[in-house]
């Protein structure tokens, strides 16, 4: 009972917080954009699929050996907390996709998973992000631009709404935030 009450309340708030957003949603998802810069959204979800973090953590290893354990053991665990907050709220809040909910909106590549309440590739590019940085400051000149993109293709390709991206950065940020608290 108690999930059924989070779920309705959930809808409720996010229905309201969606209509706001549908409007824009359609501006943007409506503007056409040439064919390289599409390729580029899609290349940059999948890659932030996991895929791109995946071979930082082998490149870290790679370039500084042992060392580089700690930093991706980090990230690791950073990575499986992420997963589990964002599959939780998925699941408890079970907001539609834009380009489900408003006919208007085109989805430009195929979703993960079924629901859109928080960005789970932004949440994980954010932890990354500042994993990965406060190991090696020295990676930001990679790791941000890369987040930025994959936040921005989560718009354009039609998959999440701008509240799913802010606050799958805001947990991103809370997550990072609490792991670096108690690993370094």
């Amino acid at each position: 009972m108690p999930h059924t009450r989070l779920t309705l309340a959930a809808h409720h708030g996010l229905g309201r917080l969606a209509a706001r957003e549908h409007a824009w949603l359609v501006r943007l998802n409506g503007v056409r954009l040439p064919d390289w810069e599409v390729g580029l959204f899609r290349l940059a979800s999948r890659l932030g699929d996991g895929v791109f973090w995946y071979a930082l953590m082998l490149a870290l290893i790679t370039w500084h050996g042992l060392s580089a354990i700690h930093a991706v053991l980090h990230m690791i665990v950073a990575g499986l907390a992420g997963t589990l907050a964002y599959k939780w709220l998925k699941g408890a809040t079970e907001r539609p996709r834009p380009y489900q909910a408003c006919p208007a909106i085109c989805c430009l590549t195929a979703p993960l998973d079924r629901f859109s309440f928080p960005s789970g590739h932004t949440l994980h590019a954010v932890v990354f992000s500042l994993v990965s940085c406060a190991h090696y400051p020295a990676l930001g000149w990679l790791v941000w631009p890369f987040t930025a993109l994959v936040a921005a293709s989560r718009l354009v390709l039609g998959l999440h709404y701008p509240s799913d991206v802010v606050v799958g950065a805001l947990l991103g940020g809370t997550i990072a935030a609490l792991t670096l608290t108690l690993a370094l």
